[in-house]
């Protein structure tokens, strides 16, 4: 059962409207990183878990995040209202409030559509949507994403707070920004309160492959590192010699029934290209400048000598 106390868990204080800005902290009201999305995950996540500390702690967590979320729209709904009031009342001339609600970002959308209150969009007017929730229902994996998710979300309010120079405005995003650093904690301690805790789920890996690096990107700009190299690791650069790792043909295959093999060997014979037959085709009968050999080899070779020498021409004039 939620009850709502009226009070913000932190202070809003704006100093001036800024319709655009408003726009931009959308962001962290329905974007993928913002305050709904981990409220949404959270609490999903936490009636669903089997652990009755894990279940606390993300339903704690994810009622706290519906308080960030309230707090950021707040801000949004600050930073609207004076636009709102003056779109309503039709309280300028026509071109002065034209540039009031084209103030930047998607803050025409945000004036028109949702008369100033903070939308349940990104900072572009995109919807948010369920996707954004990528649980998986296993607690390794998804603390893992938690984690990750609470370092994406503080680097957005870093960035929001970067291009604010409303004393108020910031001092509320770095309470939100500081509240992602706690709740990371939480989240890596009840990880790691787990043991065995990787890899994530039930089946272990199997271990020819577990301490395998394939280096696949081979030349200059090659580093090494704990994460590539060391007794830890089987590095493999020579990938021919490896190749397929598990011994095989390295070829696809699959045992059919008589009968669908029969239709396979058919459609196989029908459809044979022969490598022989060079044709003449809709792309030699209308090939002009820059086409390329064609299979009408005067028209290709005429047509190669007037490319080289346009070519030639063009840079001499260049020079």
């Amino acid at each position: 059962m939620f009850m709502h106390n009226k009070r913000l868990q932190y202070t809003v204080r704006v100093a001036e409207p800024n319709p655009a800005l408003a726009s931009l902290l959308l962001e962290q009201f329905g974007g993928p990183d913002g305050e709904l999305a981990a409220a949404m995950r959270y609490f999903t996540q936490g009636l669903g878990d089997e652990d009755p500390g894990r279940r606390d702690l993300l339903l704690d967590i994810a009622t706290e995040e519906l308080s960030h979320l309230e707090v950021i729209g707040s801000i949004v709904a600050m930073l609207n209202r004076g636009v709102k009031g003056q779109l309503s009342e039709a309280a300028l001339e026509e071109a002065d409030l034209y540039m009031a609600v084209n103030a930047g970002g998607d803050s025409h959308t945000q004036s028109i559509l949702y008369g100033g209150g903070p939308a349940l969009t990104n900072s572009s007017g995109v919807p948010w949507t369920a996707a954004y929730i990528d649980s998986r229902g296993d607690p390794t994996c998804d603390l893992r994403s938690n984690i990750a998710a609470e370092s994406r979300a503080k680097i957005i309010y870093e960035r929001l707070i970067n291009i604010t120079d409303d004393p108020g405005i910031k001092e509320a995003l770095g309470f939100l920004m500081t509240r992602e650093i706690a709740h990371q904690k939480s989240f890596e301690k009840a990880l790691y309160a787990i043991r065995d805790n990787f890899p994530p789920g039930k089946l272990p890996g199997l271990e020819p492959y577990a301490n395998m690096y394939v280096n696949t990107s081979q030349g200059e700009g090659d580093r090494t590192g704990a994460w590539n190299e060391g007794p830890q690791w089987q590095r493999v650069d020579d990938l021919t010699q490896y190749l397929p790792v598990d011994g095989g043909s390295g070829h696809a295959e699959v045992r059919l029934p008589p009968d669908q093999d029969a239709a396979v060997a058919a459609m196989a014979a029908r459809q044979m290209s022969d490598p022989d037959y060079d044709p003449l085709t809709g792309a030699d009968l209308g090939a002009g400048p820059g086409a390329g050999r064609t299979s009408d080899e005067d028209h290709g070779g005429a047509q190669d000598m007037a490319d080289a020498r346009q070519m030639a021409q063009a840079h001499e004039g260049v020079k």
